[in-house]
């Protein structure tokens, strides 16, 4: 994700050098003492004079890292990113869902102010969330693309934690990595 900075880290009145990291669900502290602290268990998070203040499970905590990274850090703790947002979605796309119906992204997609595409033959597309439910779908990733704008985006999207499928004679489908372009 890209945060992680050296710092100093005081708390319970002493003071730990080493390395603090931001990531999607915990902030991590590595040095001489290790800290990890699930993002859902701070109850307040505020920089002040280039400290990341931070209050968790009744305890306080400071992390020296400079004014500019504490005021991003505080606010990627008390606001993170949407799905949406992390999927690259802007206001003003045209996206299409092929294959999927998911009425928590229709609503976070039209919340964004980008405008849902229902007609299979939109072109000029920005984005597409494309489901593939079987190794036989994705050979319809090359027409699918052709729908997209030069620089447009597909995310393929699969059932997560099911197993690798076989086919009848025992072996794993094949899954031929290409790059699909839209000239």
């Amino acid at each position: 994700m890209g945060y992680d900075s050296p710092c100093t880290l005081t708390i319970n009145g002493r003071a730990f050098r080493g390395i603090a990291v931001l990531e999607h669900k915990e902030l991590l502290f590595r040095g001489d003492l290790r800290l990890v602290i699930p993002l859902s268990g701070i109850d307040e998070a505020r920089a002040d004079a280039g400290r990341l203040v931070i209050v968790f499970g009744g305890r306080s905590a400071a992390l020296e890292i400079g004014a500019g990274m504490a005021e991003k850090w505080a606010k990627r703790i008390t606001s993170p990113p949407s799905r949406v947002d992390k999927l690259g979605v802007k206001p003003g796309m045209r996206i299409a869902l092929v294959g999927m119906d998911d009425d928590a992204l229709i609503e976070d997609i039209g919340a964004k102010g980008a405008q849902l595409e229902t007609s299979a033959r939109s072109k000029g597309l920005d984005m597409i969330f494309f489901a593939a439910h079987a190794p036989r779908d994705l050979s319809r990733l090359e027409a699918i693309a052709g729908r997209l704008e030069p620089a447009g985006a597909i995310w393929l999207i699969r059932a997560k934690g099911r197993p690798a499928r076989r086919s009848a004679s025992g072996s794993r489908w094949p899954l031929e990595r290409r790059q699909v372009s839209s000239t």
